[in-house]
């Protein structure tokens, strides 16, 4: 019977196989990058993967200098570098030193044109998004009915609003069928009755796990649906397709339950403050209201109240005494002086204003007719013009121009023979 072999003894031995290889010690991987994390030291851990088969990488930050881009999740990219057996977990890797960038692996291309359609179509634009109940009445669970997930969601909406109903729709959100299940269960909860909002999501994973909520029939599925939806893919530095369509995203289901419905003790607290102000403001208007009432009723209107009545009897006495004096009669005669009165006054202001006036228009138009050109023309001046235009200086004359000189009683043409000394 051969020895037993410690665990390590044989992980030893099969990394000693690894590293004794040449063919094993200068590699050179194409793949796409899936699972990547730069870890605060500065190392890149992630997984290269193709159609078939998938090898974790690691690459030191010494290393990790030389790379000229940024890697991230779908990149694809050769790499050279050495397998070994990475000990603790017995699991072979490959130990990066290089890696250059060949362009983006087939999944992430597949999500880009997509998410470009899709944006084309309008199907991101906040005009179609929908506004969440701010207090829910039946909230649609759509999610693995064994994962973590719901578990979350439903102690989080018990404890922040137990008011909240929740129906729970099991839901595949993992693989092939994973997007016809998300559909379907979308318009199911959309025509149901009670539900008022809806939350679709899954705790994270790699692109991979993800790719459900990466599909057009989701995306239909959300776009379409009537109630408003909180797209809850537990991923929070990548968006799915999901999260754009959706009426709002959560970064996880946990963040989704919480933004879903309100917190009851922040309720209690608030309705606790608002009471306080209207036990206040009530107790301040009370005491208003007692001061105006006493000042009321100690105010002299109140006390002597016939003394209201006095300046009007009075009053009365007193216009009934001059009524008794002035016939109807005499009134119109008086009202009769009055007018002829004022209509001769009227007559004579209008007279004098229109004489006025005549005075006035007979003084402008002696000004007007005396600085008029034809008055000019008659007290001997005359006017030259060349080619139409006004001459005023001799500057603007040659020898041998043309002119025309206006006279009072007509014009002529003449030559300029000799231009004087200006």
């Amino acid at each position: 019977m051969k020895d037993a072999l410690t665990v390590t003894a044989l992980t030893r031995y099969i990394k000693y196989r690894f590293t004794s290889d040449p063919h094993l010690q200068d590699v050179r991987l194409e793949g796409e990058i899936s699972n990547f994390k730069h870890h605060s030291r500065g190392h890149f851990y992630f997984t290269l993967k193709d159609e078939s088969a998938s090898i974790s990488a690691i690459m030191f930050k010494s290393d990790t200098a030389s790379v000229t881009f940024s890697p991230k999740e779908g990149d694809h990219v050769i790499v050279e570098g050495s397998v070994s057996v990475f000990e603790k977990a017995g699991s072979y890797q490959i130990y990066v030193k290089a890696m250059t960038q060949q362009g983006l692996g087939q999944l992430y291309q597949n999500y880009l044109k997509l998410k470009a359609t899709l944006e084309t179509e309008g199907y991101f634009e906040a005009s179609h998004k929908k506004s969440l109940p701010n207090y829910p009445h039946t909230v649609a669970l759509l999610t693995s009915a064994t994962g973590a997930a719901i578990r979350d969601m439903i102690s989080t909406i018990k404890r922040r609003f137990p008011l909240t109903a929740m129906i729970v729709f099991p839901t595949q959100v993992q693989g092939e069928t994973a997007k016809a299940s998300i559909a379907r269960n979308i318009e199911r909860a959309d025509a149901h009755p009670d539900v008022d909002l809806i939350i679709v999501g899954r705790g994270g994973g790699s692109i991979e796990d993800l790719w459900a909520f990466n599909e057009r029939i989701v995306a239909d599925a959300i776009y379409h649906a009537k109630t408003p939806i909180i797209s809850a893919v537990g991923h929070e530095t990548d968006f799915t397709i999901a999260d754009f369509v959706a009426d709002l995203r959560a970064p996880t289901p946990t963040g989704a339950a919480e933004m879903a419905v309100p917190d009851q003790h922040e309720i209690k607290r608030m309705l606790e403050k608002t009471k306080t102000q209207l036990k206040r403001a009530l107790s301040q208007r009370l005491d208003r209201k007692e001061e105006t009432l006493s000042y009321l009723l100690n105010h002299p209107v109140f006390r002597y109240p016939l003394r209201l009545i006095d300046p009007f009897e009075k009053a009365l006495t007193h216009l009934s005494h001059r009524l008794s004096k002035q016939t109807p009669i005499e009134r119109v005669e008086r009202l009769l002086d009055t007018f002829k009165t004022q209509k001769k006054a009227l007559h004579h202001a209008f007279e004098s204003h229109l004489k006025t006036l005549e005075f006035r228009l007979e003084s402008r138009t002696q000004s007007i007719k005396l600085n008029s050109p034809q008055t000019r023309l008659e007290q001997g001046y005359t006017l030259i013009q060349k080619d139409g235009k006004l001459i005023k200086r001799a500057a603007e004359l040659t020898a041998g121009d043309t002119v025309d000189i206006t006279f009072a009683d007509g014009t002529t043409r003449a030559e300029i023979s000799q231009k004087g000394d200006s």
